[in-house]
C-alpha cells in the first residue's frame, strides 16, 4: 500500500462540518495523521491514537493528545469516553465496531472510509479478512442514524475500491447535508 499523503480524505472534508463546533474527536489508527490535522485546524481537539509511536510523535502540537496502543491487542483504551466525532480511514478491525458506536456522544459523527472487497486488483490489502463486504458498514452500525452511505470504484487520489460511512449517535432530523461537489 502507498504512503499515506497528508490530504484529508474528500470524504472526511465533506462531513467534517457536521461534528460539534469545539467537540473533541477521536481519530483512531490515525497513522502520519492527515485527518488529525485537518481537524485540528478546524478547532477541533483530537485525540490521536496509533500503535505507532513514531507515526504518533509528529503528532506533538497544540489541541492533539496522543495515545499509543495496539487497538488489535489490548482491551478498547476510552472505556467509558464519548468524543464528539470518531474518524476512522483505511483501517479496520470489525472487533472494534461495537466500540466506535458506544464512543460516540449523543449527536456525535461517525466518518469511515475503508477499503472493500474488489480492491485487491488495485493492490493492498488483498486479504479478504482486511476489505469489507458489500454493504457491511452500513449493518455493522445501522443502529446509528445513516446521514451518508458510498461504495465502490474512485480513481483519485489513487484507484482503490472503497466503502464510506457518515452516520451520527441519534436523531438525524436537524442535520444539515453538505452538498457533494
Amino acid at each position: 500500500m502507498k504512503a499515506h499523503s497528508d490530504v484529508p480524505s474528500p470524504w472526511v472534508v465533506r462531513f467534517a462540518s457536521l461534528l460539534s463546533h469545539g467537540g473533541t474527536v477521536l481519530d483512531l489508527a490515525c497513522g502520519g495523521g492527515r485527518h488529525t490535522r485537518y481537524l485540528v485546524a478546524k478547532g477541533h481537539p483530537v485525540l490521536a491514537v496509533d500503535r505507532d509511536a513514531r507515526a504518533l510523535a509528529s503528532l506533538a502540537i497544540p489541541g492533539v493528545e496522543l495515545v499509543c496502543s495496539d487497538l488489535e491487542r489490548g482491551p478498547w483504551p476510552f472505556p467509558g469516553r464519548t468524543f464528539a466525532g470518531v474518524v476512522v480511514a483505511k483501517y479496520l478491525y470489525r472487533p472494534l465496531f461495537p466500540w466506535i458506536a458506544n464512543a460516540l456522544a449523543d449527536g456525535g459523527v461517525l466518518l469511515y472510509e475503508t477499503f472493500m472487497r474488489g480492491h485487491e486488483r488495485f493492490g493492498r490489502p488483498t486479504n479478504p479478512d482486511f476489505l469489507l463486504r458489500p454493504g457491511e458498514l452500513l449493518e455493522a452500525f445501522r443502529m446509528l442514524g445513516i446521514i451518508a452511505f458510498e461504495q465502490g470504484c474512485v480513481e483519485s487520489p489513487e484507484p482503490a475500491v472503497l466503502q464510506r460511512l457518515c452516520a451520527v449517535q441519534g436523531a438525524v432530523e436537524a442535520i444539515a447535508l453538505p452538498l457533494s461537489t
